[in-house]
């Protein structure tokens, strides 16, 4: 089944003829219990939704998604906009939410805190985004957004306050088994494993950054660019065998931040290229980072983790950081509870085969289960799009 953005939630039915209940997800049978917290959980979300109206500085490409992820019912159909004055006029005294790194000039200023922000969940989808793969998963911000440390964000509320009860932190523990295992990543899934070479000495992986991404700019703690990072990189270990990976839209022509080799290999031994997140993981001792979710992504592996900027993940006690403290971040957590915030009570997830909103572990089942999306004429044009840019030194957008 197919939940249409224009169509409510409770046109979708867990009842059977016979009065027992079936997985909307799976088709199987399942408790009136359970059945009841499916459905309190779309109905919470829809509760969520019911306050904006309009969405601002979204790619055209991913409004479907976006209307789908904000549906809710007694409310007209989310609308769209280009610009503030727009999004201000069709909203009235509802809230507007908005792409940050999109968002149009004098919005933020006019709506004030009646913006709420969307971005890119954690596990996001198969395929990048600026091949113009939709999300199925994403956040929605009351507050902030979970990139920017200089102000609080619903994200960092609730990793320092929120509880996190034995059955909520076994969750985490079973996600993130799931992710370690099949080699689940923010853009992909099930990758292939290079084969390990044998350490002779410690190896350190450095993973690039978009260098014009909000996450650089706003928690980059003064590092701008991927040259700079990889030299504080071999300052802080001289002796260490240093591998640096390209960020994927960067090296796929798409963003800024592409750097020549030459100048790459005057500070790292090797750079990596072709080789999933996961599979590199496996075979280095730590990594170093500036906000880049490879941080997270190496905490849930067990991998040692050195912070240069202030991500979302950093100042919880799980990682070696060098850029200054944010007093907002004191609590210590463990890691269990650092997942059950990030993964679990924070995102939002669709499931790509019947585009119900479900909870993490159904989207975690789809990629494991081999699901892939469909590969369309326009995801064709912006990779050959991205080849012409390399070879002609300019940036796709």
């Amino acid at each position: 089944m197919k939940a249409d953005p224009s169509f409510p939630l409770e046109t979708v039915s867990l009842a059977t003829a016979d009065g027992s209940y079936r997985n909307p997800f799976t088709g199987s049978a399942i408790s009136a219990e359970v059945a009841a917290e499916i459905v309190t959980h779309w109905r919470t979300l829809a509760d969520r939704n019911r306050g904006i109206a309009v969405a601002c500085g979204m790619a055209w490409w991913k409004r479907r998604r976006i209307a789908q992820f904000l549906w809710a019912d007694r409310r007209p159909p989310l609308r769209f906009a280009d610009d503030a004055p727009s999004a201000i006029g069709l909203a009235g005294d509802a809230a507007i939410a908005v792409w940050p790194s999109r968002a149009p000039p004098g919005l933020s200023e006019s709506a004030g805190d009646r913006l709420v922000r969307i971005e890119d969940g954690f596990i996001r989808s198969i395929g990048l985004g600026a091949d113009l793969h939709p999300p199925l998963s994403i956040v929605v911000d009351q507050t902030g957004i979970y990139y920017d440390p200089t102000r609080p964000s619903d994200l960092e509320s609730i990793l320092a306050e929120a509880e996190f009860p034995l059955e909520l932190c076994a969750r985490a523990e079973s996600l993130m088994r799931t992710i370690v295992t099949r080699g689940i990543s923010k853009y992909a899934s099930e990758a292939p494993i290079a084969p390990a070479r044998p350490r002779t000495r410690r190896t350190i992986l450095v993973p690039g950054q978009v260098e014009d991404d909000m996450s650089v700019r706003l928690g980059g703690a003064g590092i701008t660019s991927n040259l700079d990072l990889l030299s504080r990189a071999r300052s802080a270990e001289p002796d260490a065998h240093i591998l640096f990976k390209p960020h994927p839209d960067v090296d796929a022509g798409h963003r800024q931040g592409r750097v020549p080799d030459a100048r790459l290999l005057a500070y790292a031994d090797e750079i990596v290229r072709g080789e999933a997140m996961p599979s590199l993981l496996s075979r280095v001792d730590a990594v170093h980072v500036l906000t880049s979710l490879t941080g997270f992504e190496a905490l849930l592996r067990g991998v040692e983790v050195t912070v240069h900027g202030q991500p979302f993940y950093a100042g919880w006690g799980l990682t070696r950081d060098l850029a200054p403290p944010l007093a907002r971040r004191g609590r210590p957590l463990t890691l269990l509870q650092l997942v059950a915030g990030t993964l679990i009570l924070y995102p939002r997830y669709l499931d790509p085969v019947t585009e119900l909103p479900c909870p993490p572990e159904i989207l975690l089942q789809r990629f494991a289960e081999g699901w892939r999306p469909k590969t369309t004429w326009l995801i064709r044009l912006r990779r050959w799009q991205g080849r012409i840019a390399k070879m002609f030194g300019t940036i796709s957008r």
